[in-house]
C-alpha cells in the first residue's frame, strides 16, 4: 500500500496536488465553488468527495503519508467516527489503546455501543495488551501516538504485525506527530487519520479532518461517507492545501522549539515531571526514535509544582487557548479543555492530573518562549 515518492517531503509539501490553474496558467490552484457540474463524463458533487479542490489537498497529503488515497473532512473526528463507522458493524469489536484524545474516547463510550458494537481499552505500553484482547469479534485496532495529553508512545511496527497476524484492519490518530515525522502505513498502519485543524492547516484559523489509506479501504470508508455528509468545502479544501506547502517548515521548526523548552523545563525547579519523547529518559524514547523519523514532534506537557491558574495567568506571549499545532505558541489544561468530558476517576487512571498543562510549541524564538514561562513561574 506504501506509494514511495523519490522526492523529499519539503519538495512533495510544495508541488503535490498543485497543478496550478489550466486555465491561465496560474501557478496556484483555483478555487471551485461549483455544488453543480455537468454530469456528461463524470458526476461531481461536494458530499462526493470528489470535486477539484477536495481531490487535490487528498493528493497532497496522501503523498505526504505514502498513501494511495484520502478523503477531506469537515474535522478530525468526521474523519475518524466516519472511518471506524464504515469498517464495523453490529455485533463487531474494536480495541482501542486507554490514553486517547478525550474526543476520540467519550465518542467511544457514548456512541459504539448505542450500534451494537463493543470494545476493549488496553494499555497501549505492551503492544501484547492487544494481542490478549482480540476476540473471534474483533475486527479493528486503534492507536494514537503520541498520545495527548501525556505523549506516550505505542509501537506502531509492533501492534500492525500482530494485527496482520489476526487479520485485523488497523487505525491511527496520526495528528500529534504529523505526516512530517511519522508515516505509519509505512509501519504497517491500513488507515491514517488526522485533525487537520492542527499541524496540517497550522495557522488556528480553519477546521477539517482527513484519511488516507489504500485506495481499496477509502472506496469502502468513501461509501459511507456521502451517506454521512462530513465533506470539505472547496474554500476551506484550497485553504488546508496552501497551508501544507509550509508544513514541513512549520514542524522543524517546531521540533526544535520543543526540544529546547522540554530540556529547559526538565531543569526548572518549579516544573515536575515533564513529558516529551525527545527526552532520553522519556520511557518511549528509543520507540519514537525508531519510528518519528523526521523529529519528536512540537507537542509537549508538564506538571506545574504551583498554582496552574496562577502562571496562566502571568504568562504574556504564550497564549491559553484549545486546540494546537499553530504557528503561535499555545498552552491548555487537559481537565479543562481535551479531557473536560472524562470524569475525574477517568483522567486520574489515565495520569491526567489537575496540574498538568498541555504545550504547543510554535514557530517563535525559542528563548522568547522561555523567557515568558520564567517570568511567569
Amino acid at each position: 500500500m506504501t506509494m514511495k515518492n523519490t522526492q523529499s517531503k519539503r519538495t512533495i509539501s510544495v508541488h503535490a496536488g498543485s497543478a496550478g490553474d489550466p486555465q491561465y496558467g496560474g501557478i496556484v490552484n483555483p478555487i471551485y465553488p461549483a455544488s453543480a457540474y455537468n454530469y456528461d463524463t463524470e458526476v461531481l458533487y461536494p458530499r462526493y468527495y470528489n470535486t477539484p479542490n477536495q481531490k487535490a489537498t487528498v493528493e497532497k497529503i496522501s503523498a505526504l503519508e505514502n498513501a494511495e488515497d484520502g478523503l477531506m473532512f469537515s474535522s478530525g473526528m468526521a474523519a475518524i467516527m466516519t472511518s471506524m463507522f464504515a469498517l464495523l458493524k453490529a455485533g463487531d469489536h474494536i480495541i482501542f489503546q486507554n490514553d486517547l484524545y478525550g474526543g476520540t474516547h467519550h465518542a467511544a463510550l457514548t456512541e459504539l455501543n448505542r450500534y451494537g458494537i463493543e470494545y476493549d481499552m488496553v494499555d497501549a505500553a505492551d503492544p501484547a495488551n492487544f494481542e490478549q484482547a482480540i476476540r473471534k469479534e474483533t475486527k479493528l485496532i486503534y492507536i494514537e501516538t503520541p498520545s495527548n495529553p501525556l505523549l506516550k508512545i505505542t509501537d506502531i511496527a509492533a501492534v500492525a504485525k500482530i494485527a496482520k497476524k489476526h487479520k485485523l484492519i488497523t487505525m491511527i490518530d496520526n495528528t500529534f506527530a504529523s505526516p512530517v515525522n511519522q508515516n505509519p502505513i509505512d509501519l504497517g498502519i491500513d488507515v491514517v487519520t488526522h485533525s487537520g485543524t492542527k499541524y496540517i492547516g497550522g495557522h488556528s484559523d480553519l477546521v477539517c479532518g482527513v484519511m488516507v489509506s489504500s485506495k481499496k479501504l477509502t472506496a469502502k470508508i468513501k461509501a459511507s461517507a456521502q451517506h454521512f455528509g462530513g465533506s470539505l468545502d472547496a474554500n476551506t479544501s484550497y485553504m488546508v492545501e496552501r497551508s501544507l506547502k509550509t508544513i514541513v517548515l512549520r514542524v522543524q521548526q517546531q521540533n526544535k522549539n520543543a526540544m529546547v523548552l522540554a530540556r529547559f523545563l526538565e531543569n526548572e525547579p518549579a516544573i515536575g515531571k515533564v513529558n516529551y519523547p525527545g527526552l532520553k529518559n522519556h520511557p518511549g524514547h528509543s520507540i519514537a526514535k525508531k519510528q518519528m523519523k523526521g523529529g519528536f514532534g512540537g507537542m509537549l506537557s508538564f506538571e506545574l509544582k504551583g498554582n496552574p491558574d496562577a502562571f496562566l495567568k502571568r504568562l504574556k506571549l504564550i497564549k491559553k487557548a484549545v486546540s494546537l499545532g499553530g504557528v503561535e505558541t499555545t498552552i491548555s489544561s487537559p481537565m479543562e479543555t481535551s479531557h473536560a468530558k472524562l470524569t475525574p476517576a477517568e483522567r486520574a487512571t489515565l495520569g491526567i492530573s489537575d496540574k498538568l498543562l498541555r504545550l504547543s510549541v510554535g514557530i517563535e524564538e525559542a528563548e522568547d518562549l522561555m523567557r515568558d514561562i520564567r517570568q511567569a513561574l
